[in-house]
């Protein structure tokens, strides 16, 4: 099925007409992206989002290994963006819990490092996740935008597009920590943890190529602000718009706020 394709300022821009397109075609970039990585080092190293809206990208990802594309993934390094403070991984809504079920065991990666949310010393945990990520220079960065258009847990309080540091401790926004109620993964407000570990922007951006996968109608205001509002840090994920090693894949629903003549 066809599918729109534009330019806002220097991020690339892909129309799907629904969610099961958009989630092939972005799992087959990040596929094409990995094998050229193979080819070229011998090695892959990859940052994965966990949210709802990666789920069907994942599975399409995963559903075509020896069937569209054969990636070696025993030469790929992966890593994650964000895990809550002080959840362990054994919690439903830890994003370790769901790599660790849905992804590391049916791609099998060299190694999947994950982000300890949980340590006894977070701020020890910080610097050798941040010295991980310098080793192995990320390929691909495939992220998300949040409702209240936050990448990682960049939320519009603590977003800095200069960010000196790779991963910080941050406060999670109200429109933040209501996302996760409403998408099942916390009981109620009160139980959402106040605070979560995340990469920074200048660190998701500094892969060599970022694929954003975000569909749904939820998403339709900040996919608006993210492509027609000023870049600014009360929509982190406008920043997106300077980045020109990334293709931002949407769906109609997700695109149903921006103007027809885009």
């Amino acid at each position: 099925m066809p599918y729109k394709q534009l330019r806002c300022d220097q991020l690339n821009v892909q129309i799907h007409p629904n969610d099961d397109q958009l989630a092939e075609v972005a799992a087959q970039a990040a596929a094409e992206i990995i094998s050229q990585a193979l080819a070229t080092r011998g090695e892959a190293s990859v940052i994965f989002a966990t949210a709802n809206s990666q789920v069907k990208f994942l599975k399409a990802l995963i559903a075509g290994q020896g069937q569209r594309w054969d990636v070696d993934w025993s030469k790929v390094t992966m890593f994650h963006m964000d895990e809550y403070l002080g959840l362990p991984n054994t919690h439903p809504a830890s994003f370790r819990n769901y790599m660790m079920k849905n992804v590391e065991p049916l791609l099998k990666p060299r190694v999947f490092h994950y982000l300890e949310g949980d340590a006894m010393e977070p701020l020890d945990a910080i610097a050798t996740y941040a010295t991980l990520l310098e080793k192995h220079s990320p390929d691909l960065c495939c992220l998300g935008i949040g409702e209240n258009g936050h990448i990682a847990f960049n939320d519009p309080p603590v977003a800095d597009f200069a960010d000196t540091a790779p991963i910080k401790i941050v406060k999670l926004d109200e429109a933040c920590r209501m996302q996760q109620v409403g998408e099942g993964h916390f009981p109620n407000f009160e139980a959402v943890p106040a605070y979560a570990l995340t990469l920074t922007i200048p660190t998701l951006c500094s892969a060599k190529h970022m694929l954003a996968i975000v569909p749904e109608k939820r998403k339709a205001q900040a996919v608006h602000d993210t492509l027609k509002g000023p870049i600014a840090t009360a929509c982190p994920a406008s920043y997106l718009r300077t980045q020109s090693h990334c293709t931002l894949f949407l769906d109609q629903d997700s695109a149903s706020l921006l103007p027809t003549d885009m």
